[in-house]
């Protein structure tokens, strides 16, 4: 696992907001309608369920946690030693171990509460289980402030850490402080590592990558080491110790010789020897560092014999690069990616998998039969073949210079069928037949087609020279036809103005039924204006209405059905002036006689007041039935799982005292 698994981790809340994500999510989920006259197992129920939401609302999210932050024994040891270096193993392990704990005793708080529960006899008693459930829980949680706080600030480190791989290939640059470590990962690799003039400017490890043989490289820059024993080192240089001990990889050690980083030669060269322990089993560069200023052939003997010691030391190559002008920065880059591989491969020879795979492997490898030489055989045309030259006018011509003469690119498109083998050149250009519901359409053409089509030409030319097609007709057919067509524009015109006219009446009101009405004295008057008699018409009419108001009284239904049109003249209603406002029709009743009736129609009993004795019984049933709906009306469509919360804040954050300090959270 590199570093970069580490950095998914969620964000770790404070002990404050945790209740109040907890808390809220209760309220939220479950259901809020309890009334005291319902079903003591179903109160039970509703509090047992509050109890053991929140307590697995806990679980859910302290288990998040302690899963997302990782086991300081199942990491890489690299991992491992840096994580205990930056944050202290024993707190770490002890923040996760109090979380823990304080999931197990909120499983056991829920539990026993649950249990007394069960035993709740009334709606208070559940209640006030409830509240102190909760409240247990919570008061767990709140001495949890110091862990999880804790926990946030590592899991921010963590997440700017540099993503190291400790099983990939990698170079570490280490040495004293100030002696160009920096500029050199900065050379070879796109990191941008601050670099100045004073001692201690790189306080973290850095990564930068490169490709080498097409592979990637990483490139670890250390902060300086001081010459001091290891329990004197702070967290600074501890990390460069870490790296240096559990990371297979190339060391690169640094060396100003010109003393201008501020520390000696001979200090440098004591810092190699106390921490050469660590470069046991890897491969090893001396960098000599700042070559534009001073030498190794530039020092006095005495000082120049210490760094030759270093370099007779087995596995050091000792290198002279100048990161300022870039001399040799390049060759140590690949001298350092040579030594690393050789070494990886060498190890791996050592192994013990190398020799299952190598008896597996069998090199076969020809014996000649005789001593007869068989040269390779090289074609005369193979010879021949001139090599391309772009100058030479008479070379062979590519697809690009074609490009080139068609237009160029975006202008110029290849033909892909040039180079089919096709038992006619011609043949290449022809269309590819086309599929249609299934079939090729070229089955369905008739070969000859063309052979017949030049005889119906032929025919036709025939027939017109005989004048076949002459006739005084002509002229006849062609007003005849103009004047079909003249027809056919007056026909879609008249459509056309009908459709955008019923299109425009769509939406205008319709006028009602009764609007047709007329009343005698309206329609005695048009017959009177016209010079016709209505005498008999009135005088009709008011013995028919007469007629129906008596009928009416009586409550007697007769039978009737309506005439028809050709029947009764008058098809529309009328109303006779002062006698009835109710609009008429003309109907024949069962004995053949003609009769006025009202068209509208009346319920022959009020449903209202079946079943009851009168009104008054009625009315005070319709009272009894509201009554009983008012609770219902009250709570309007809430129900046992209501979900609406129409306040801004559950009421858990408004309960309890106030106390001195911000009230940014009531």
């Amino acid at each position: 696992m590199s570093t970069s698994g580490l950095k998914a981790i969620a964000p770790v809340p404070t002990a404050a907001d945790f209740l109040d994500i907890v808390l809220s999510k209760t309220q939220r989920k479950t259901p809020t309608v309890i009334h005291k006259n319902f079903k003591i197992s179903r109160i039970r129920n509703f509090y047992m369920r509050k109890v053991k939401f929140t307590q697995d609302s806990f679980d859910e999210k302290l288990g998040a946690i302690l899963t997302d932050f990782p086991m300081l024994d199942d990491l890489h040891p690299f991992l491992s030693s840096l994580m205990n270096v930056l944050y202290d193993k024993n707190h770490y392990k002890l923040a996760l171990g109090q979380l823990r704990t304080a999931r197990h005793l909120i499983d056991q708080v829920a539990k026993d509460y649950v249990r007394l529960l069960k035993f709740g006899d009334s709606l208070y008693r559940c209640k006030q289980l409830k509240k102190a459930a909760l409240g247990r829980m919570a008061t767990i949680m709140r001495r949890q402030k110091d862990p999880l706080a804790y926990l946030e600030q590592v899991r921010q480190h963590i997440s700017r850490l540099p993503a190291i791989d400790p099983s990939t290939r990698t170079l570490i640059i280490c040495g004293y402080p100030n002696v160009g470590k920096s500029s050199f990962i900065n050379k070879v690799t796109r990191a941008d590592v601050d670099v100045q003039p004073y001692a201690f400017t790189t306080k973290s490890l850095f990564v930068g990558h490169l490709d080498y043989k097409y592979l990637r490289w990483q490139v670890i820059d250390t902060p300086g080491i001081l010459d001091h024993p290891l329990e004197e080192m702070n967290t600074i240089e501890m990390q460069s110790i870490t790296a240096l001990a559990h990371l297979r990889s190339c060391v690169l050690y640094f060396m100003d010789l010109s003393e201008q980083c501020g520390y000696t030669v001979e200090a440098q060269c004591k810092l190699f020897h106390s921490i050469k322990p660590l470069f046991s089993g890897k491969p090893t560069m001396l960098v000599i560092n700042k070559i534009d200023v001073t030498r190794l052939e530039d020092l006095p003997l005495e000082t120049r014999a210490l760094v030759q010691e270093i370099i007779d030391t087995e596995n050091v190559t000792c290198v002279q690069v100048s990161c300022y002008s870039e001399d040799g920065v390049m060759d140590l880059k690949n001298k350092a990616c040579d030594a690393l591989l050789a070494h990886r491969v060498e190890n791996k020879l050592k192994g013990s998998k190398i020799n299952t795979i190598a008896n597996r492997i069998h090199v076969a490898v020809p014996k000649p039969r005789d001593d007869v030489v068989r040269a390779p055989f090289i074609p005369d045309i193979v010879k021949e073949r001139k090599k391309y030259d772009k100058n030479d006018t008479d070379r062979r011509k590519l697809a690009r210079d074609i490009e080139l003469e068609e237009g160029g690119p975006g202008v110029y498109n290849i033909n892909l069928k040039k180079d089919y083998i096709l038992k006619d050149d011609e043949w290449k250009s022809d269309v590819i037949p086309e599929i249609m519901d299934g079939k090729n359409i070229a089955d369905f053409i008739d070969p000859d087609i063309a052979d017949k089509l030049e005889a119906l030409e032929r025919e036709e030319e025939r027939l017109q020279a005989e004048g076949f097609y002459d006739s005084d007709e002509d002229d006849m057919n062609d007003s005849a036809d103009e004047l079909e067509a003249a027809e056919a524009r007056e026909a879609l015109k008249h459509k056309m103005k009908s459709q955008s006219l019923k299109k425009s009446k769509r939406n205008q009101a319709r006028l009602p039924r009764t609007a047709g009405l007329r009343t005698l004295s309206e329609m005695s008057a048009e017959l009177t204006k016209v010079g016709l008699d209505p005498s008999r018409i009135e005088e009709r009419a008011r013995i028919l209405a007469k007629a129906q108001g008596q009928k009416r009284k009586r409550g007697q239904d007769e039978d009737v059905e309506m005439a028809d049109a050709e029947d009764v003249d008058g098809d529309d209603a009328m109303e006779v002036d002062g006698e009835d406002a109710t609009p008429l029709k003309w109907v024949k009743t069962n004995s053949g006689k003609v009769a006025a009736v009202s068209s509208k129609r009346h319920p022959r009993a009020n449903r209202q007041l079946a079943g009851l004795a009168n009104e008054e019984q009625a009315t005070k049933a319709v009272k009894l039935r509201n009554y009983g709906q008012r609770p219902r009306n009250f709570l309007a469509r809430a129900g046992e799982g209501d979900r609406s919360i129409h306040v801004k804040k559950p009421k858990h954050l408004f309960a309890g005292k106030r106390k001195a300090g911000k009230t940014d959270r009531r």
